[in-house]
């Protein structure tokens, strides 16, 4: 019975095979089976690291930074994250360049950006001024240093618990105003003035700290999230929700990977900065439009704005840095086009500033303004986180040769064109 059961299977094998090679003669190979979609990879804009420089060790001090880097961008994206870029912050730079001339902590930063761009870091120095007492020297070295390095950023302390810094303000223009010399006026992409801008911080080129390092932060590149909340949202209520929910969802996965190599490198985990960072077309301003279904710009965007930094206020993770609404009008091209059609001027993105933001952020500007006029924006900007005690910043672009309705020609890989308007309107 057994063997009567084995030949008529085998029969029934063979009968099948050959109606099956038939087929496949007549119709061509079946086609494999479809795969799902992948799931789509939510973007880590920056694993930063802070170290306390020491220029007689640095090289390893980078090398160790850059292993513990290499590693969280392992573990991240075992999870399903995509990282874009690794960082190292450190103290203010003059901490560590103490005793060395001008030529000579231009050289030593000239090695350090060499060794940045072999390791395929990005690097921040710190600021120039952090307490009300340094000496605007500091801001002149600065700006030389950054003349002549690629890849380092660095900032300035224009505000803080004690007020604005006026003495500050006018040494950042003027770092703004040197900088403009640079191919396509790009090097202002490197630097910001800051106030109120917490140790910590992540995104670049606000980053530094104060403390003993060997700490690590991460931020989000989220603008997209924000767009597939507010998409269709029936209410404010419901939008809001949604975002918290969402964003939400990757922080607390992000945090737990965070705890993972916290406890796996003995760096110490220093939080997320959830500010949903634009890139291009991953837009803030379309993400905006989405609930207000009018340009950004028009009535209604502040509401969007407050309601932005109200649900990531809500998200239950530990944050650091801005932890509010960018705007950066050259990384984002919905923004640069609203900027482009006169839709969104300084003075508005300062209002959005007083409910969110994070200030002026690569904002573009003619190539003959003065700096006494840069230091009045800056100064405004300023005034405004000292009042409400926040963090903000101002990353202004002035463009050398271009004026107002001329167009800029940036070719930054982060960076999008958009028309330069007047400073003031008639």
């Amino acid at each position: 019975m057994d063997a009567f059961l084995i030949g008529s299977s085998r029969s029934f094998i063979q009968r099948a095979s050959l109606l099956l090679l038939l087929l496949t003669l007549v119709c061509g190979p079946a086609l494999p089976q479809s795969k799902a979609a992948p799931e789509h990879k939510q973007k880590i804009r920056a694993i930063t690291a802070f170290v306390l420089l020491d220029r007689a060790q640095y090289q390893q001090q980078i090398a160790d930074a850059v292993k513990m880097l290499n590693r969280a961008r392992t573990i991240f994206e075992s999870r399903g994250f995509e990282v874009q870029t690794i960082r190292i912050a450190t103290q203010p730079f003059p901490e560590y360049t103490t005793g060395l001339t001008d030529a000579q902590a231009v050289a030593f930063f000239k090695s350090y950006d060499a060794l940045a761009i072999k390791d395929g870091f990005s690097a921040a120095i710190g600021p120039a001024m952090l307490n009300p007492t340094d000496s605007p020297a500091q801001a002149d070295l600065l700006a030389d240093i950054l003349l002549n390095t690629k890849q380092l950023d660095a900032s300035l302390v224009v505000g803080a618990e004690d007020g604005v810094r006026w003495p500050a303000v006018g040494a950042a223009a003027r770092v703004m105003k040197r900088l403009e010399d640079t191919e396509h006026s790009q090097g202002n992409f490197r630097f910001a003035a800051i106030a109120m801008v917490p140790p910590l911080t992540p995104f670049f080129p606000a980053a530094y700290h104060n403390g003993f390092g060997h700490q690590f932060a991460i931020a989000f590149e989220s603008a997209n999230i924000v767009a597939t909340a507010f998409k269709d949202a029936p209410d404010l209520a419901t939008a809001k929700q949604r975002l918290v929910d969402a964003l939400g969802k990757v922080a607390f996965e992000a945090q737990a990977q965070a705890g993972r190599i916290d406890s796996e490198t003995g760096w110490a985990y220093a939080g997320i900065d959830l500010s949903p960072a634009p890139l291009k077309d991953v837009s803030i301003g379309a993400a905006i439009e989405n609930l207000t279904t009018q340009p950004i710009g028009s009535s209604g965007t502040l509401t969007a704005a407050a309601t932005i930094t109200s649900a990531i206020r809500e998200i239950q993770v530990k944050q650091t840095g801005y932890s509010g609404l960018m705007l950066p009008i050259l990384e984002d091209t919905r923004l640069a086009q609203r900027w482009s059609e006169g839709r969104i001027s300084i003075d508005s993105l300062l209002s959005y500033s007083a409910v969110c933001g994070t200030g002026l952020d690569t904002v573009p500007l003619p190539g003959d303004i003065s700096a006494e006029q840069l230091s009045l924006i800056i100064g405004d900007m300023a005034s405004l986180a000292v009042k409400w005690h926040k963090p903000l910043s101002a990353r202004l672009f002035p463009v050398a040769g271009k004026g107002p309705g001329d167009v800029t020609e940036l070719n930054g890989e982060f960076l999008v064109n958009a028309t330069i308007q007047p400073l003031q309107k008639p």
